[in-house]
């Protein structure tokens, strides 16, 4: 059993079969992609369309792709083309965004909307107490449908009340996925609701570089 193939199976039993695991492959070489795959991986994320762009044609047919980064309207068609959902809108705007092009390619995008549970300036994602309007305009768009909520919690923190602030609200808008927790804290994650968690490093080893979403 190769590495890779060790570090899955060890993640997944501690996942159990109610939480899906999306494989952060951003920088990761599509070789080693295969890998994850042929160890029962189906869901990538990346978090850069043009990495994505360039990537995606030489991975095997059999991963689907998971958009897990800050998304610039300039690069919703190409994502909204690669990706089979968006887990990272964090604004109407970028929602109406991806409802028109959309529309242009034929399709439906399933989306997750960022919290910023915390409130950091740093950090893209709406405000807690804006979810519901947004929630009201985005319920007008016919093809985007929200299927729950995403959020990163602050480094160096209790990751626990920042997740149980976002299973709470989606709770209170009825919402099936909750997108929370990376190599890091994905037990915590878990153990707080977590529908799907983000996992690269667990999997794959330290990065060349490290960024947030992962």
């Amino acid at each position: 059993m190769s590495e890779i193939a060790g570090n899955i199976e060890r993640i997944r039993a501690k996942l159990g079969d109610r939480v899906t695991l999306v494989a952060v492959t951003k920088t990761v070489e599509p070789e080693r992609i295969a890998e994850a795959l042929a160890a029962g991986v189906t869901i990538c994320g990346e978090s850069k369309v043009q990495e994505a762009k360039a990537k995606i044609p030489l991975v095997s047919g059999r991963a689907r792709w998971h958009f897990i980064g800050h998304l610039q309207t300039n690069k919703v068609r190409d994502a909204v083309d690669l990706f089979e959902m968006i887990q990272s809108v964090d604004s109407v705007r970028l929602a109406q965004e991806i409802e028109k092009w959309a529309d242009r390619l034929g399709k439906t995008m399933p989306v997750l909307l960022e919290v910023n549970v915390a409130g950091e300036a740093s950090k893209f994602g709406m405000k807690p107490e804006d979810l519901s309007g947004a929630l009201a305009e985005l319920n007008k768009l016919s093809r985007v449908e929200v299927r729950g909520l995403m959020t990163i919690p602050p480094a160096g923190k209790d990751p626990r009340p920042f997740f149980r602030k976002l299973r709470e609200l989606r709770d209170a808008h009825g919402l099936p996925e909750l997108s929370m927790g990376m190599s890091h804290d994905y037990e915590i994650a878990v153990a707080e609701g977590a529908t799907m968690v983000r996992i690269g490093t667990a999997i794959f080893g330290e990065r060349k570089r490290n960024e947030p979403g992962e």
